[in-house]
């Protein structure tokens, strides 16, 4: 398709291979075309200089070894451009004709510039021979002496010798009637007795440019065919990288459609990002699925909580509607007060679930202690108190009352004879410790106990009304708050606990009586001291 992460991969790819093949294509053929263009340059400048070695010796222009024309065409000029050698078959130098003089006569001018335009093609033949018997490089204005300040012979190299500088160009020469391009060096040289030559030698440009051409050729035959394997490499390297993604999207739908969400997606042995996706989806639909039974858990012993008072309730009304006399009024307000309460747990556990964040209050936990303990006045046995004073913290005030008192609520049932309340400061944390001397909590219980409609067996015996959602939402509470709720096994004691009034004294202050107590259970709310 399309609008498939293949295709998308496979263009992508395609395009940026085609680009770079295009980019070093270019390149090599660049550099390809310089080094022949340099190499054809070099074999010029070779052929020149071995013909300027011969006039550096003294070697007559007549006598002079010229290469093969069709190889590298010569020609040999004076100063003055007038041509006094020019190798076999070569006709024409850059479109003008070239031809050396007759013996003992100077020969025409090869074009070099501007200087020697108007006397290309001139020959001996059209010259007066009044001189027979003056060779060229015998005429006054020729052997480089007294010629009125020739620049040219002044700044060349010595009697001799040949000049290190060359240049290079490119032209044409025409050899035997054939037509080409040449790679051109010129060397300059001078004879013994001084007489200025220039040496043009060409080396032939067309190996180059086939070189060249062939070059380009292949590229462009097969650049397509690369693009064309990139393409199908990348598809299906894309298809396989990318098939473990279908199958979880499939696996996925297939969930959907289901609503099971016990189903896992299958998870690649790769150790791949594709792997840590499909484990993360598994993680997540192992949280979802524990969250979904959770609430059906929660509907059901919510459903279970409330039927009892209600079903109690609903039998003392219908006596009493039909024997006043037996309605026990005290048992139907304890009951209307167990849902009232339960439907106040349920309300609050709704909004923690929402997400509900609490208020950004300062709370005084101390005096919240106080506050809490000082109204509970029928309580089965007596609560201790012990705190610093002004220990604040962040959150919501009855959120965290609503906390103190369920696990003083928790505490009351379980205590033997003493329940005791500490708050003290641990480093950055405002430490809650609700104590009781019962019976504890087994280690392996410590944490199902704050799951929600759990109560242990001998909590049941013992209930009072609790439906299980005391210590759930004190810990869900905890959390929202930034803190924790945990529970470990309290110290032992000796003897019984001291029953000073409330607020009195240190906690364990008191008489102290025969016999051991019970370790009992310590609750440890912390929470992030404010500022």
């Amino acid at each position: 398709m399309p609008g498939s992460v293949r295709a998308r991969a496979a263009a992508g790819a395609t395009v940026v291979v085609a680009l770079a093949l295009i980019a070093a294509g270019t390149a090599v053929l660049l550099v390809l075309r310089g080094n022949l263009q340099e190499q054809a340059g070099l074999q010029a400048e070779v052929a020149a200089r071995e013909v300027a070695a011969q006039i550096a010796t003294g070697t007559p222009y007549a006598r002079l070894d010229l290469p093969d024309g069709d190889e590298h065409p010569v020609v040999v000029t004076d100063a003055h451009g007038r041509v006094l050698a020019v190798g076999d078959d070569v006709r024409a130098v850059d479109g003008k004709p070239v031809r050396t003089a007759r013996p003992g006569n100077a020969g025409p001018v090869l074009p070099d510039g501007d200087d020697g335009d108007d006397r290309v093609g001139d020959c001996a033949d059209d010259r007066p021979d009044d001189r027979p018997d003056e060779r060229p490089d015998e005429r006054p204005d020729d052997r480089g002496g007294d010629r009125g300040g020739d620049e040219d012979d002044a700044a060349g190299p010595r009697p001799g010798e040949v000049d290190d500088d060359v240049d290079h160009h490119d032209g044409t020469a025409d050899v035997d009637g054939t037509v080409a391009d040449y790679r051109f060096a010129v060397v300059g040289a001078k004879g013994g007795r001084g007489e200025r030559a220039m040496v043009r030698a060409g080396s032939a440009l067309a190996p180059e440019r086939a070189a060249v051409g062939s070059v380009r050729d292949a590229m462009l035959i097969g650049l397509p065919l690369l693009l064309v394997v990139v393409a199908a490499v990348t598809w299906l390297v894309t298809r396989r990288a990318l098939r473990p993604v279908e199958g979880i999207r499939a696996e996925m739908a297939a969930i959907t459609a289901s609503t099971d969400l016990s189903r896992r997606v299958p998870e690649p042995a790769a150790r791949d990002e594709i792997a840590r996706l499909a484990r993360t989806t598994n993680e997540t639909l192992g949280a979802l699925e524990a969250s979904v039974e959770r609430q059906r858990r929660f509907v059901a012993d919510a459903s279970h909580e409330l039927r009892s008072p209600l079903a109690s309730l609903r039998t003392q009304l219908e006596v009493g509607v039909a024997h006043p006399e037996l309605l026990d009024v005290p048992g139907a307000v304890a009951d209307t007060v167990r849902l009232q309460r339960l439907a106040a747990d349920l309300l609050l556990l709704a909004r923690l679930d929402a997400g509900e964040r609490p208020a950004d209050a300062r709370v005084d936990l101390a005096a919240l202690v106080r506050e809490e303990v000082s109204q509970r006045t029928g309580d089965r046995v007596p609560v201790r108190l012990a705190e610093p004073a002004g220990l604040e913290v962040a959150g919501s005030r009855s959120q965290l009352g609503r906390v103190l008192g369920n696990l003083l609520d928790n505490a009351q049932r379980h205590a033997a004879s003493s329940v005791r309340v500490t708050v003290v400061r641990v480093g950055e944390w405002a430490v809650l410790r609700v104590e009781d001397d019962g019976p504890g909590v087994p280690e392996g219980e410590r944490e199902r106990i704050f799951e929600r409609f759990v109560r242990l067996d001998d909590a049941r015996a013992r209930d009072d009304g609790g439906a299980g959602l005391g210590l759930a939402i004190a810990r869900d509470v905890a959390v929202r708050h930034g803190g924790s709720l945990a529970v470990r096994e309290g110290p032992v004691r000796e003897g019984p606990v001291g029953e000073g009034p409330v607020g009195e004294g240190p906690v364990g202050e008191g008489p102290v009586g025969e016999g051991a107590v019970g370790e009992g259970a310590v609750f440890e709310l912390r929470l992030p001291v404010a500022g």
